[in-house]
C-alpha cells in the first residue's frame, strides 16, 4: 500500500494461536509489521500500482503519457506479477476508448506473455465507430491490416508494435 495513503480504520480478523505465530514469523522474514504484510499479500503492490495508474489515465488531460507509463510497468512485470497486477477491472470509468484501448492492452499483452488475460477485459465493448493511430488514409489501411486481433475486435487500429514496448 502506498505510504501516501492515509490509514484511518481498523480490520480485525479472528486467528488461532499457530496462525498468529505463522503470520508474525512470515512478517519479520520479510522485515515487514503484521499489519503491512497482510495488506501487501490481500492488496499487492503491482495490483495497487494498475488501479492508481488507471486512475491517473481517467483523470488525465494527458492519458497518452499515463498510457505510456502503464506500457512501462507491464514491459517490466513477469507473466505471474502481470497476472496478480490485472487481475481486477478497473475500479474508476474510463472514456470508451481508453476503456478498449487499456482491455485491448491487457489482453495483447497476456498473449505476448504466454498468459491468460483476466475476465473482466471481456465485459469491454468494442467502440461504435473505428479509432485509428492516425488520420492519414494511407497508414489507416495498413492499421486495418495490421492491428493486433485484441485491438481491432474492439474497433481500434493501431500499429502492432504496440507489443514491442510490453
Amino acid at each position: 500500500m502506498p505510504s501516501s495513503t492515509r490509514k484511518s480504520l481498523q480490520l480485525q480478523i479472528r486467528v488461532s494461536p499457530a496462525e498468529k505465530a505463522a503470520i508474525k514469523r512470515q512478517a519479520e522474514e520479510a522485515g515487514m509489521s503484521m499489519s503491512d504484510w497482510v495488506l501487501n499479500k490481500l492488496l499487492p503492490a503491482r495490483q495497487t500500482q494498475f488501479q492508481e495508474l488507471v486512475g491517473e489515465l481517467a483523470s488525465s488531460d494527458t492519458p497518452s503519457f499515463v498510457f505510456a507509463e502503464l506500457l512501462e510497468v507491464f514491459g517490466g512485470l513477469s507473466a505471474n506479477e502481470f497476472d496478480q497486477a490485472v487481475c481486477e477491472a478497473p475500479r474508476v470509468t474510463l472514456e470508451p476508448y481508453w476503456a478498449g484501448y487499456l482491455a485491448s492492452t491487457v489482453e495483447h499483452t497476456a498473449a505476448l506473455k504466454k498468459t491468460e488475460p483476466p475476465t473482466w477485459t471481456r465485459d469491454v465493448p468494442a467502440l461504435d465507430e473505428p479509432a485509428f493511430g492516425s488520420s492519414l488514409q494511407s497508414v489507416r489501411w495498413y492499421l486495418l491490416t495490421h492491428s493486433p486481433p485484441a485491438f481491432s475486435q474492439r474497433n481500434i487500429f493501431i500499429s502492432a508494435n504496440v507489443g514491442d514496448r510490453v
